[in-house]
């Protein structure tokens, strides 16, 4: 089966093809771009580089969130048009799961994160157990709350994500030696580890697939606070 995975979660542009467990051609930038600009034109690099036509692809797999709003609605929203139109099946994947799996060689608990302003985060608490397993489902949480959480299991903890230096300092103070940081390398999720975590996933209806945001972005909650006046 081959594969197009996408992710423009977070500023971390990535598309990959895969032909079953194997990455046949993989492209990411770290580039403060817009996405919506740079997407397509990649997906038709990737695609020619690897000799490659739309019609081969048989499903797309997407980091579905949480992250920036903007970036998951368009790798959602090109993940969804080229599914409907190749009449191929779509499915999400968490884009804090796809962070964890670079983090699979850890024997412990594993901890990603994305900044989410106003010192909260994106997470959530996986091992690796022949396969990730999620401990702590992904939620938005003040990071000192989640700190004490973690603390109370009085285990170690590898953090990882390329937001880690905002929260750093606040991680050491509240955990010490408890807290491990994944090397710099890792920070970055992989649309090949996206596009692997895809296929063993079911498929997801395109015209009901909706992106995981975790919570409602600002001007939407403001706009149904102002129409419950």
């Amino acid at each position: 089966m081959k594969v197009l995975a996408i992710d423009t979660a977070n500023y971390v542009m990535g598309v990959a093809l895969l032909d079953e467990q194997q990455v046949v051609g993989e492209i990411i930038t770290n580039v403060k771009k817009n996405h919506s600009v740079r997407l397509m034109p990649a997906i038709e690099q990737l695609l020619k580089e690897c000799d490659t036509k739309p019609s081969d692809l048989e499903k797309i797999v997407v980091a579905a969130g949480p992250g920036s709003y903007t970036g998951v609605r368009i790798g959602v929203t090109v993940a969804k048009t080229l599914a409907w139109s190749l009449q191929i099946p779509i499915t999400g994947v968490s884009s804090l799961e796809v962070l964890a799996a670079n983090a699979s060689y850890f024997d412990g608990y594993i901890c990603p994160l994305f900044d989410a302003r106003r010192q909260q985060i994106y997470t959530g608490l996986y091992t690796y157990e022949d396969t990730l397993k999620v401990k702590e489902e992904e939620r938005i949480i003040l990071i000192s709350e989640w700190l004490l959480l973690l603390k109370e299991l009085n285990q170690k903890v590898l953090f990882i994500g390329n937001d880690l230096s905002i929260h750093k300092e606040t991680i050491i103070a509240a955990l010490g030696e408890q807290a491990v940081f994944a090397s710099t390398a890792k920070h970055n999720p992989r649309p090949s580890e996206l596009g692997c975590i895809g296929l063993q996933k079911e498929s997801e209806e395109v015209h009901t697939f909706v992106p995981n945001y975790i919570r409602m972005a600002e001007a939407e909650a403001n706009w149904l606070a102002n129409q419950a006046k």
